[in-house]
């Protein structure tokens, strides 16, 4: 989570199992990264569903929430099925497409 971290305007990170809503792991602070593990699994599992549901085949790449002071991303792990990372961005010091990009490079050298 570190790497995660370190990516301007992160406030807080995690690797999340959405089989199981569990938090893997995390890092940051100030708010309950367990309870948003929880919750964002629920996000994912209704989201696959519904492309289930439609037919469409393509995986999920990433889901953003934008919210008026934060971006809250999640980006499927697909080399690790049923992991995702979730990072919340502070919206006036982050910037989306470069922690967009950096979440791609974490993710893609994830070791799980």
């Amino acid at each position: 989570m570190d790497s995660a971290m370190s990516i301007d305007g992160a406030l807080a990170a995690a690797l999340v199992d959405y089989r199981s809503g569990m938090c893997l792991a995390q890092g940051g602070s100030g708010m309950n990264l367990d309870l948003a593990a929880a919750g964002n699994t629920q996000v994912v599992r209704a989201k696959l569903q519904t492309m289930e549901s439609l037919g469409i085949r393509r995986g999920i790449e990433d889901i953003l929430i934008t919210l008026a002071d934060q971006y809250h991303l999640i980006r499927l792990v697909p080399n690790a099925e049923g992991l995702f990372l979730y990072l919340v961005l502070d919206r006036n010091k982050g910037n989306l497409a470069l922690a967009r990009y950096k979440l791609t490079d974490i993710e893609r050298a994830l070791k799980v």
